[in-house]
C-alpha cells in the first residue's frame, strides 16, 4: 500500500479540483437520491391509501424487478447512442410513469393497473450509479479513478442514510405522496444536469473502431457479476440478521440503528480505501476485500447483547465499500471499449438480485432458527464472492486495452509505468 503523491485524504480535494469534477459529483447526488427513496415511498403511499402492506410490497417489488431487468439494456443503449440521449429520454418516461403510478394509487386503481405503472417506472429508471462510474472513467486520469470510485461509494452510503429519512419525513409530515413526488423531481433534475455535463460524456465507439462488443461477453465481467451477487446476498442476509436480532431483543426499532451503523462502517472504510495509493493489483484487492466482508459477518452470529451487535454491525460494514470500489476498478479495466455503462449496469443488477435473494432466504431462516442462522447465511454469500474472486483470477487479469478517448482509461502497461514513475 502506500505512498505516492496521490495518496492520503488530500486525494479527494485534488480529485474535485479537476475541471468538471465537482459539478459532476453534485449533479450525481441529485439523480442518485431516488435510489434510496423510490421503493420506500411506494410502500408508504400504497399502505397509506389502501391499508395493505401486502399489496404495497407487490407493487414495490414489481418496480425493483423491472429496474433490475431493464438496467443492463439501458446501459447497452447508452453505450451505443450516448448517455445524454438515454438520460433525457428516460427521465421524461420516468416522470410520466411515476406520476401515473402516484395518481393511480391515489384514485384507488386496481392492483393490475398499479403493477403496469410500477413496471413502466422501473423500466425507465437507469442505474444512475453505473452511469456515474462510467462518466468518472471518461473524466479523470487513471491515477484518480480509484479515488473517484471511492467518492461514489461514500456518496452512495450517505444517500442510503439520508434518503429513507427524507422520504419518511415527506410522507408523514407533508403528504403520503410527497416522497414519490420528490423522486420525480430529483430524477428529472439530476438526469438533465448530468446529461448536459459534456466534459464527462463517455465517447461512443463505433463498431468499426473496436466498439460494439458487449461487456457481458467478457469472462471476467461474468465472474464479477457472480461475485457481486454473492456480496449482495451477504448484504441482504445481514440486513435481515440486524432486524431479527432487534426483534428477538424486544426492541424492533433498534434494527434501524444497527443498519445505520453498518452503513457508517462502510462509509468510513470506503473513504480510507480511496485515500490509499494501493500497489497491489485490483483483482487481488478484490480477493482481500471480499474475504474481509465474509469474515466480518461471522461475529454477527455470536452477538449476545445490543452493544456487542452494535460493534459487530460496524465491523460487518467495513469491507462493503472497499469491495465495491475494487470491483468497479477491475470492471473498468476489463470492459471492452465503449461498454462501461452496460458493464456497470450488469454489476448493479447482479448485486440487486443477490440482495433480494439474501433478504428472502435470510428472512425464512431467521423465522425458523433465529438471527444467528441468518448471519451464517450471510457468511455463505460472502464465501461465494471470495471463491469467485480467487478462482476467477485468470479471467479478472485478462484485461483488454482501451482507447483513451473511449472511457478515459489507458493500457495496463502504461498504468504500471506511470505507477513506477510516481514511486521513484
Amino acid at each position: 500500500m502506500s505512498g505516492g503523491a496521490k495518496s492520503g485524504f488530500g486525494a479527494y480535494p485534488r480529485l474535485l479540483r479537476q475541471p468538471g469534477a465537482l459539478t459532476l459529483g453534485l449533479c450525481g447526488v441529485l439523480g442518485r437520491f431516488p435510489i434510496a427513496m423510490r421503493s420506500l415511498g411506494c410502500l408508504m403511499l400504497v399502505a397509506a391509501v389502501s391499508g395493505s402492506l401486502g399489496g404495497a410490497g407487490v407493487v414495490a417489488a414489481a418496480m425493483l424487478i423491472a429496474q433490475g431487468l431493464a438496467s443492463p439494456v439501458l446501459g447497452r443503449w447508452a453505450d451505443r447512442v450516448g448517455q445524454r440521449r438515454v438520460l433525457l429520454s428516460t427521465c421524461v418516461v420516468h416522470a410520466v410513469a411515476l406520476s401515473s403510478l402516484i395518481a393511480a394509487i391515489q384514485l384507488g386503481a386496481p392492483l393490475p393497473l398499479l403493477l403496469v405503472a410500477a413496471v413502466a417506472t422501473g423500466c425507465a429508471s437507469v442505474s444512475f450509479t453505473s452511469f456515474m462510474r462510467a462518466r468518472w472513467a471518461a473524466l479523470v486520469e487513471q491515477g484518480s479513478l480509484r479515488t473517484a470510485y471511492a467518492l461514489e461509494s461514500v456518496l452512495d452510503e450517505t444517500i442510503f442514510l439520508l434518503g429513507p429519512l427524507l422520504v419518511t419525513v415527506l410522507a408523514t409530515a407533508v403528504h403520503p405522496a410527497a416522497g414519490l413526488v420528490a423522486c420525480v423531481a430529483f430524477t428529472t433534475v439530476g438526469s438533465i444536469a448530468v446529461a448536459l455535463h459534456q466534459r464527462s460524456e463517455p465517447v461512443v465507439v463505433a463498431p468499426e473502431a473496436g466498439g460494439g462488443k458487449r461487456a457481458i461477453s467478457v469472462p471476467g465481467v461474468r465472474v464479477l457479476m457472480v461475485a457481486y451477487a454473492g456480496m449482495g446476498f451477504l448484504l441482504g442476509a445481514v440486513d435481515v440478521t440486524m432486524v431479527a436480532f432487534a426483534r428477538e431483543q424486544g426492541s424492533p426499532g433498534f434494527g434501524g440503528v444497527l443498519l445505520s451503523l453498518t452503513a457508517v462502517g462502510s462509509l468510513a472504510a470506503g473513504a480510507v480505501y480511496g485515500a490509499v495509493n494501493w500497489r497491489q493489483p485490483q483483482e487481488r484487492l478484490l480477493v482481500a476485500t471480499t474475504g474481509l466482508l465474509c469474515l466480518g459477518a461471522v461475529p454477527l452470529a455470536f452477538a449476545g447483547s445490543g452493544l456487542a451487535m452494535a460493534v459487530f454491525a460496524v465491523l460487518a460494514g467495513v469491507a462493503i465499500a472497499p469491495g465495491l470500489i475494487a470491483g468497479s476498478t477491475v470492471l473498468e479495466a476489463l470492459a471492452p471499449k465503449g461498454s462501461l455503462s452496460e458493464g456497470f449496469s450488469w454489476l448493479s443488477s447482479a448485486g440487486a438480485t443477490g440482495i433480494a435473494l439474501g433478504t428472502a432466504v435470510g428472512g425464512r431462516l431467521a423465522d425458523s432458527g433465529g438471527f444467528a442462522v441468518a448471519a451464517w447465511a450471510a457468511v455463505g454469500g460472502g464465501a461465494v464472492a471470495v471463491a469467485l474472486s480467487v478462482l476467477g483470477q485468470p479471467a479478472l487479469r485478462g484485461r483488454e486495452p482501451h482507447a483513451v478517448g473511449a472511457v478515459g482509461a489507458v493500457e495496463p502497461d502504461a498504468v504500471e509505468l506511470d505507477r513506477a514513475a510516481r514511486e521513484q
